[in-house]
């Protein structure tokens, strides 16, 4: 297999040091707007398979030219999604694999953007999912940590522990801390603000997809390997698009540990436009307020030499079991920063999403999984990921909890 990875920020460095221990692939090129990047990543991994190149991901004709140049088979989008559909459309293209770590973007609806949905997570994409079935070729979509690795745990849960399935509801927490920092976001902020500040989604099966109030329905999770409890609240997310398609339950929610400082710093950002996306002009000059927020912070790939603590993600999942008795079982996915940081050279949040797509593509060099059309994580056998999940030193973990 020959990869292409777009993007070498911190998920894209992280995947080819993660990739880098493994034998699926021939060759894998990394592209970046900054050719610095991508030259430096090569430069450090000291391997004959990675090579280094220059691209602009917001051109379909770009990627297109690249997807080429590299006789790719695979593409990894690890760029911001706004990205998305221009490398979606260049792969369908050029007739090769798609995968991402995060969907086409949502636009809330115009008049009642806390009840109905407006343009979903991955509207854009399922759309078109006719078109890569006509042209035999796949296009694995939410493969990350979450969504990703959370969904393969549903897929798990309804497969193998439960019978039948009340909710799914994926929840997200950590407790690490980053020194030296007021306000030090540990993934891309601006992401984060598109996550977080956009109405949530939940699916119900008698409803199907609906929107609540930012920050919405908090809850007090007790996350395992000794994080502890901590607030969790509604978030717009690509579990809730995704896991409905494939697996039977009666409910999905993704629920997120923001904390209430960090919060406090989302809505002030909200208040003060700082989170549009649409540019403005400032003394001549056309910028995005979003960006800007971006650039005055650290940039996340860097702190992990000032983190400590521990990050968690995982799939609550209530029902019945196997045995018919109700049933409350938390699978989840734990790293240390320190160990992280030892192994890889990369902070925790990052690795742990780096690592999802180097599974899925193992997997689909193999054959064990495939596929034709746009599919999500649930639409493939749990089993075998998770089994080559513990074989690249990182197994997850169920938690029984009590009904």
């Amino acid at each position: 297999m020959r990869l292409l990875v777009v993007g070498t920020g911190g998920v894209g460095s992280a995947f080819a040091g993660i990739a880098a221990r493994r034998s699926f692939f021939d060759h894998c090129a990394l592209a970046d707007y900054d050719p610095a990047r991508p030259a430096a990543v090569a430069a450090a991994l000291d391997d004959g398979r990675f090579s280094a190149h220059p691209i602009d991901a917001s051109s379909r004709e770009a990627v297109l030219g690249l997807i080429r140049e590299t006789k790719a088979d695979a593409v990894l989008n690890a760029v911001d999604p706004v990205f998305n559909p221009q490398l979606f459309d260049a792969c369908l293209d050029a007739r090769v694999t798609y995968l991402d770590m995060a969907m086409t973007l949502s636009e809330p609806h115009p008049e009642r953007p806390y009840e109905l949905t407006g343009v979903k997570l991955g509207d854009y994409q399922f759309e078109r999912a006719p078109a890569w079935e006509d042209a035999g070729v796949l296009a694995l979509v939410g493969i990350g940590i979450e969504p990703g690795a959370a969904d393969v745990f549903a897929r798990h849960a309804a497969d193998d522990l439960f019978s039948e399935i009340d909710e799914i509801g994926v929840r997200d927490g950590a407790n690490l801390v980053v020194e030296g920092y007021d306000f030090a976001p540990t993934f891309s902020i601006w992401t984060t603000i598109e996550e977080c500040l956009n109405p949530p989604v939940v699916w119900e099966r008698d409803r199907g997809w609906f929107t609540t109030e930012p920050f919405s329905e908090p809850e007090v999770f007790d996350f395992p390997e000794g994080i502890g409890p901590v607030e969790c609240v509604n978030v717009e997310h690509e579990e809730v698009l995704l896991v409905p398609r494939w697996v039977d339950c009666r409910r999905v929610t993704f629920k997120y540990g923001l904390g209430d400082e960090f919060i406090e710093v989302l809505r002030t950002l909200h208040k003060l436009g700082l989170d549009r996306k649409e540019p403005l002009r400032v003394k001549g000059v056309e910028v995005a307020p979003r960006d800007v927020v971006a650039a005055a912070l650290p940039d996340p790939a860097t702190l992990g030499e000032r983190m400590t603590g521990k990050t968690c993600a995982g799939t609550l999942v209530t029902g019945l079991g196997l045995d018919g008795q109700p049933r409350r079982t938390y699978l989840c996915h734990v790293v240390d920063n320190e160990w992280s940081m030892r192994e890889y050279g990369s902070q925790a949040v990052v690795w742990q999403t780096a690592l999802n797509p180097a599974v899925a593509l193992e997997l689909l060099a193999s054959g064990t999984w495939s596929g034709t059309g746009v599919l999500g994580p649930e639409a493939f056998p749990a089993r075998p990921y998770l089994d080559l999940l513990a074989a690249y030193g990182s197994p997850h973990g169920v938690v029984e909890l009590a009904p």
